[in-house]
């Protein structure tokens, strides 16, 4: 395993502009060793209580708002390598793949999906991407 040297920094991205608060204490995404390392995205729009009302648009937001992360730590959707997926209800996979692909229909990360309990949203995703490089 490799160390990160005293030249490398390790930067975390507490808020995004424009994006809901974080609703603990963490990290919105960790940039460490040219990799971006998201904490997981939920449907919020503003908040916990303003949320999209159909799974698909929550799937959807919940992608933009890990654009909006992605894109404050240097990266981008294209640059993902592995996602985690997190859903409440098993039958959602279906509709949440059609959207999905919306937004990775050329560059498909590796990615995992189960099915868990969670306070208050339908699902949440969280990512690894590349830092892109300058004018990607």
């Amino acid at each position: 395993m490799t160390a990160i040297s005293p030249t490398e920094t390790i930067r975390r991205i507490a808020d995004v502009p424009g994006g809901a608060a974080a609703v603990g204490p963490f990290s919105q995404a960790v940039v460490a060793n040219g990799f971006v390392f998201t904490t997981g995205q939920i449907p919020a729009i503003t908040g916990l209580d303003d949320q999209p009302e159909s799974f698909a648009d929550q799937v959807r937001q919940t992608i933009r708002n890990l654009e909006s992360v992605l894109k404050a730590a240097g990266s981008n959707l294209e640059h993902v390598v592995k996602v985690n997926t997190y859903l409440t209800d098993p039958g959602q996979l279906e509709a949440y793949n059609r959207v999905y692909a919306e937004f990775f229909s050329d560059a498909k990360p590796a990615r995992t999906s189960v099915c868990v309990s969670l306070w208050g949203v339908s699902l949440e995703i969280e990512c690894v991407a590349v830092v892109a490089e300058a004018g990607q």
